[in-house]
């Protein structure tokens, strides 16, 4: 049975939409490692392994999109969204720039979510993924949260 022109349609809005967060998840892979790599002091180790499971983390989440994408019949995207360079390595900069990207990353698992419509797998991972970006979000906050 041959598809209509609105099911190609949303699925290529899909597709387009799971491209974008492909492209951010490998950004944030070579954030994280970035940021890995720029830790220095006392409290090095723990925090080095925190940002490097955040990065193989990013590669999991990477793999599910674009397996999902080759799924729907896409080409996955072979870019990686720009990291900026700030050269501000502290750990509470670096961590208020996790934030950011945290946020935008939650920001298109959402903007997805609006347009699985009906698909209720694809529904399932992507609300999978915003717990997981969610509760980054909220490791983090607590991570830059000052003590009273």
């Amino acid at each position: 049975m041959a598809k209509s022109k609105s099911d190609k349609n949303s699925s290529n809005e899909l597709i387009k939409a799971l491209d974008q967060i492909l492209e951010a998840e490998l950004s944030g892979v070579v954030r994280y490692l970035h940021y890995s790599f720029m830790i220095f002091g006392p409290n090095r180790i723990p925090i080095t392994k925190w940002f490097r499971d955040h990065a193989m983390e990013g590669i999991q989440h990477a793999v599910t999109i674009g397996e999902k994408i080759t799924a729907l019949g896409g080409h996955p995207s072979v870019k990686v969204k720009p990291v900026p360079e700030t050269n501000k390595h502290n750990v509470m900069e670096i961590l208020k720039e996790s934030l950011e990207f945290e946020h935008e990353a939650l920001q298109l698992y959402h903007d997805l979510l609006v347009k699985t419509q009906g698909d209720v797998a694809l529904e399932e991972m992507v609300r999978g993924l915003i717990l997981d970006e969610t509760t980054h979000i909220e490791e983090v906050e607590k991570m830059t949260r000052a003590l009273k």
